[in-house]
């Protein structure tokens, strides 16, 4: 009896014990499930999806005739989860499986296996180790099999021209966003949006039998293309231009805009030295290179900082005596001179009892308007801006776009500095009048002279003039805009005569092109220091052509430049050079008529689906060139798109781009 109470004793106890842990285990469901549910879903959710970012094409940037300026490539994007990286093994084992796989992909992606040690270290579910990386590299790290690896397709910037109007183009960062030029301004319509892949895996990356929804996959939306008023040959015209200024002045930077004066239309835009946006974080010449390399990380900055900077837009300089064809026009417009008055220098001129001397010290005698301007005589403009008053002076430059912006299409434009009207006196009056104390943006400076060959017709200056979808459909056109009238066409008319008369008989004959009638005017400043003026010039030479009808303009400036210092020595043979290959490249006639001329168009063949082999084949039969990935190296993959599409109509020699993905 004993021990049967005993036995009921301990069975109890059991019972107890049993109905105990039964209650801690219930209850601990309950907290899990009911209390801590929510967040626990979530959790589970969270380790469950696989979220792979797809990066949408982004747009294309165009010349005027269709030129690729800028586009996007395909490369592939690296992603780790390293959670994934010796899951069931213990955790110094799986440190050890992290480390190797940090090594594997160090080695194949040539990186500091210590970095990317501390990337997959970090706590994150999923690390991007590398992108922009090319096939040939995705596939070696494909091949050593390594777990939590994910390969993405994506795509990169590309210019295929290199530096060629890099300070117009600008740059993207490492994400596809603009940072400067006309990836920044129209990076809204350029970056297209952005897909996803979402998936539900267990740790081993296979899909869950009860995931939420299955996969979901939310298409890329490529951005829209660019088409610039910029035309890649004359471009090419302006660099290399600039690049032979350069030599023959050994000046510290050049500067080049080719305008048309009808439409505003930017032609070209140049500047040395210059960048590669491909590689935007290192300097484009040699020499430059090895100064940048000697910098301190500080002094880097800042010289990519100015690298990236398009002077002709963001910043200032003095024009000098180019600024004396604003001060003409106005002093014609207001009656206070014509082409028939005549002046009288003696080497200077006293204002406001200060003597302020002509560059021609011995004087220029009697002159007559025309060859004032040509003399670039200093007392006669000062004489000019006395006469025509300071209030009208500046309702003239105001007029111009001198004291405002032009509203060029591009980010942080510049304003000129100007005395205040109240406070520039007489003497600041009469030294404007010259083109001192006074400092511009280049592209202020040629817009409002371009109206003088426009019959006074002010015209805003553009960069871009449409923008098309991915089917090559105009989505938004920019027309051209005329500001105002600065002069009336009589004044005009007059201020062609006086330019033509510069480049014949005046300072400007270097700009001249033989056969056709061209004006121009030259200017030399000192660079304006912190309480006064340096030794340091600006030369600069602003020409335009034919003068019977104006259709370019080309200011050329020069930063520095050594030895002789003169526009009319070191810009204008560059505004010479630029103007003669451009007018025979426009096909334009001395009298200004533009020569008819067939060019020659084919249709472009459909090579989707042919070996890239094929493609050459059938492309070469056409008069077109074949153009691809330059990491491509297998001519047999197929190709899956290409641009320009088939059927266009495009002329021989284009080239025609293959993508195999």
């Amino acid at each position: 009896m004993q021990t049967s109470g005993r036995s009921r004793k301990n069975l109890i106890i059991l019972m107890v014990i049993i109905f105990g842990l039964m209650l801690l285990i219930a209850g601990r469901v309950g907290w899990v499930q009911i209390v801590k549910g929510e967040e626990y879903g979530e959790m589970a959710l969270e380790q469950q999806t696989k979220d792979t970012p797809i990066e949408a094409d982004r747009g294309i940037i165009y010349d005027r005739k269709g030129e690729v300026l800028a586009r996007s490539v395909n490369c592939y994007t690296v992603y780790v989860a390293p959670p994934e990286i010796g899951k069931n093994l213990p955790k110094a084992k799986k440190q050890a499986a992290i480390k190797k796989t940090a090594d594997e992909l160090a080695k194949v992606l040539d990186k500091d296996p210590e970095e990317i040690l501390e990337s997959l270290s970090s706590g994150a579910t999923q690390v991007k180790i590398a992108k922009e990386v090319d096939k040939d590299t995705a596939d070696k790290i494909r091949e050593c099999e390594l777990a939590g690896i994910t390969i993405s397709a994506d795509t990169k910037r590309s210019y295929p021209n290199g530096s060629m109007a890099s300070c117009v183009l600008g740059i993207v960062s490492d994400d596809g966003v603009g940072q400067s030029g006309i990836e920044l301004k129209y990076n809204k319509y350029l970056k297209g949006t952005s897909g996803r892949w979402v998936d539900y895996t267990d740790s081993n990356g296979k899909k869950l039998s009860y995931s939420p929804s299955n996969q979901k996959y939310y298409k890329a939306v490529d951005g829209y293309s660019v088409v610039t008023t910029l035309d890649e040959v004359v471009q090419s015209y302006a660099e290399s231009a600039l690049t032979d200024a350069m030599k023959k002045t050994k000046c510290d930077r050049a500067f080049a805009i080719v305008m048309d004066p009808e439409t505003g239309d930017i032609l070209a835009m140049a500047q040395k030295p210059d960048f590669d946006p491909n590689d935007p974080y290192e300097p484009a010449s040699k020499s430059e290179k090895k100064k940048f390399a000697s910098l301190s990380t500080s002094e880097q900055t800042e010289y990519l900082s100015k690298m990236w900077r398009n002077f002709m837009i963001n910043d200032t300089y003095e024009p000098g005596s180019v600024f004396k064809l604003l001060t003409t026009s106005m002093a014609l417009e207001e009656d206070v001179t014509s082409m028939s008055s005549t002046y009288n220098c003696v080497g200077f001129l006293t204002v406001a009892g200060q003597q302020i001397h002509c560059w021609h010290e011995e004087g220029h005698g009697t002159q007559t308007l025309k060859q004032a301007v040509g003399n670039s005589c200093n007392p006669v403009f000062m004489t000019l801006a006395t006469k025509i008053g300071i209030k009208k002076f500046y309702d003239y430059l105001d007029n111009f776009g001198i004291t405002g912006e032009t509203g060029i299409d591009f980010a942080s434009e510049g304003r000129a500095i100007l005395q205040d009207e109240e406070e520039a006196g007489p003497v600041g009056l009469a030294t404007i009048g010259f083109g001192q104390g006074v400092a511009v943006t280049p592209i202020q400076l040629i817009t409002a002279v371009c109206s003088l060959g426009n019959e006074g017709h002010l015209m805003k200056p553009r960069l871009v003039k449409e923008i098309k979808d991915a089917d090559g459909n105009v989505v938004e056109e920019m027309d051209t805009e005329i500001m105002r009238q600065t002069v009336s066409e009589e004044t005009a008319d007059e201020m062609k005569e006086i330019m033509e008369f510069v480049v014949s008989d005046g300072g400007g004959k270097a700009a001249g092109v033989e056969g056709y009638r061209v004006g121009a005017k030259t200017g030399t400043a000192n660079k304006a220091v912190r309480g006064g003026y340096s030794k340091d010039t600006y030369s600069s030479c602003l020409g335009m052509a034919p003068m019977s009808d104006p259709k370019l303009a080309v200011l050329v400036i020069i930063d520095s430049p050594k030895g002789v210092k003169y526009g009319s020595v070191t810009a204008a043979p560059a505004v010479g050079t630029i103007l003669n290959k451009t007018l025979k490249y426009m096909n334009i006639t001395p009298d200004g008529k533009e020569m008819t001329k067939t060019e020659e168009k084919v249709v472009v063949p459909n090579v989707v689906g042919k070996s890239v082999k094929d493609a050459k084949k059938a492309l070469k039969k056409k008069d077109l060139k074949a153009d691809m990935d330059e990491n491509v190296k297998d001519e047999n993959f197929t190709v899956v798109k290409q641009y320009p599409s088939a059927g266009s109509k495009v002329k021989e020699g284009t080239k025609v781009y293959l993508y195999n993905e």
